[in-house]
């Protein structure tokens, strides 16, 4: 009986890992959007999607990490709210995101409610691998306007 070596995930690589080397950096923020694309990093990292990488290091402008952005075939970046903020953290250290999701773009309304569904999170899993975050390239946001997300624009 012949053992099947494909990867899982549809990267088209032999075998976990062997797809293409991807870096997820989740904006962690303080709503429950934010906070969803820590999930859904961790849980994308678990299905062999990418590596799920520290935001705050790339923003520290940590060298390392850096480098493994430039030896990646395929930066994501996840972010809650139109603020966009691990896109500008990115975009600050020289780095283009090859897909950007934003979380509350996926109707998912940003509260202060952090009790996530397990529907939520399937909701940005299936954004990420169908690629919806992929296409124009847009700037990150300008902070014009109300926030409601806690981060303290006015």
């Amino acid at each position: 009986m012949a053992v099947e070596t494909g990867c899982s995930c549809g990267c088209g690589g032999e075998g976990e890992g062997e797809g293409k080397k991807r870096i997820i950096f989740p904006c962690a923020g303080a709503s429950n959007v934010g906070q969803l694309t820590n999930i859904a990093a961790l849980e994308l990292e678990d299905e062999g999607y990418g590596t799920f990488a520290c935001t705050v290091k790339l923003a520290a402008g940590a060298a390392e990490m850096k480098e493994q952005c430039r030896e990646a075939d395929e930066i994501v970046v996840l972010d809650g709210c139109p603020n966009r903020c691990a896109a500008t953290v990115a975009a600050a250290q020289g780095i283009e995101p090859d897909q950007a999701v934003v979380v509350s773009e996926l109707g998912i309304e940003t509260s202060h409610n952090f009790e996530i569904s397990d529907e939520e999170i399937e909701i940005v899993l299936g954004a990420v691998w169908e690629g919806q975050g992929r296409g124009e390239k847009r700037a990150p946001h300008d902070h014009a306007g109300d926030c409601t997300c806690g981060c303290g624009r006015k």
